[in-house]
């Protein structure tokens, strides 16, 4: 039996464009809620399953077992969406094995350790992989590195998240450079739906909520402290010409990253944090001294890029440190920075003026200064 044959649901041009061309190593079905990319995801795994690479295992992947269930054995056994396909599908809830046209699966999912121990032990012809921003950096990599059979294909599933997420920086930005297939869904892909229930959902969303849930867009949403952040709005790529140099915040890290922020007053009366000068003691594997951060804070500060034909010097008009940097203070002190004062450590102050400039459009933050950002 042909694993598209006689399948009673209805597909938009675009599943049956993504189930043609998703012959990559790596296919990702992304897209807003109820925008029909599981059902395309799933119909392609099916025609996988039928013919796979020999030997390797086949494997379906999730956060939990619940959930691979729910979003994917669900549908597969649901004549209503597959036909009779869905009777050559075996699999109990909660199981660790299943069966898929004859051939058998296993299931492994990201929060048990001893089924990720499974994933290390593995050779994959194939990979499904159920909401691909729900699993730790760590397993997916693994997953990758576990499908080693020649001609070996995942395919992976997801809702968006924010635009800082490790699956859209290190794969789907960088589509061109992998052997990685992607297609972006949207509710009006979906033909199952009725049109009275989409727009009815279209006019419940709005702000940041209706580009992550309607049109499917990588934004900050749940759990962002600063919800009004919109990066079209807020994110520059020139500067206008600054005024001032009010002055360079420095957060002192230990455990967190030690960084500088440089805070300027355009001509147009915005503030603009222009530039940022990080250093992260667990990826460069060594911690700097106070005389050492201070040095490479105040060179930095003399040949910082300002768009001009050479770099140029930055006086800051207060450096404003942590307060319990104390040891840092006295040495920016003694090597000579005599404008230097203590921050204010009253979080939800400071998170409410920040969110107040940000609304009303009075900040603006220069697309270089990453840490901040993904923070």
């Amino acid at each position: 039996m042909s694993p598209t044959a006689d399948l009673p649901l209805p597909l938009s041009p675009k599943q049956i464009r993504s189930v043609a061309e998703s012959q990559a190593r790596l296919n990702i079905w992304t897209g807003s809620v109820r925008s029909g990319k599981t059902i395309s995801s799933l119909l392609r795994w099916l025609i996988y399953v039928a013919n796979p690479p020999r030997g390797g295992a086949l494997v379906v992947v999730g956060k939990t077992l619940d959930t691979v269930y729910r979003n994917c054995f669900g549908p597969l056994q649901d004549p209503s969406l597959f036909g009779p396909i869905a009777r050559l599908v075996k699999y109990t809830r909660g199981a660790s094995t299943a069966t898929i046209l004859g051939r058998p699966i296993e299931i492994i999912t990201a929060n048990d350790a001893r089924a990720e121990g499974r994933l290390r032990g593995l050779t994959c012809a194939g990979a499904y992989a159920d909401e691909l921003t729900l699993l730790p950096e760590e397993f997916f990599q693994q997953l990758l590195a576990r499908c080693s059979v020649p001609g070996a294909k995942i395919f992976g599933t997801t809702n968006p998240d924010g635009p800082q997420h490790w699956l859209r920086k290190k794969f789907l930005l960088r589509v061109g450079d992998l052997d990685l297939a992607t297609w972006h869904f949207t509710l009006d892909d979906n033909p199952a739906l009725d049109p009275t229930y989409v727009e009815n959902l279209k006019k419940e969303y709005v702000g940041l909520w209706y580009k992550r849930f309607i049109l499917g867009q990588w934004v900050m949403a749940e759990g962002a402290i600063y919800d009004m952040w919109d990066e079209d709005t807020h994110l520059v790529d020139r500067l206008p010409s600054i005024e001032r140099w009010l002055a360079l915040g420095v957060d002192y890290g230990t455990v967190n990253p030690f960084s500088g922020l440089l805070l300027g007053l355009g001509n147009d009366r915005r503030l603009y944090l222009t530039h940022e000068w990080r250093w992260d003691s667990k990826l460069e594997r060594r911690s700097l001294t106070d005389s050492q951060y201070s040095t490479r804070v105040r060179e930095w500060l003399t040949a910082l890029d300002l768009g001009m034909n050479a770099p140029a010097r930055v006086d800051p008009e207060w450096f404003i440190v942590d307060p319990s940097a104390a040891s840092f203070k006295t040495q920016l002190f003694s090597d000579g920075v005599a404008n230097v004062m203590g921050g204010d450590n009253d979080v939800v102050s400071g998170i409410r003026t920040v969110a107040s400039l940000l609304g009303n459009d009075r900040l603006r933050v220069h697309r270089r200064c990453q840490g901040w950002i993904d923070e």
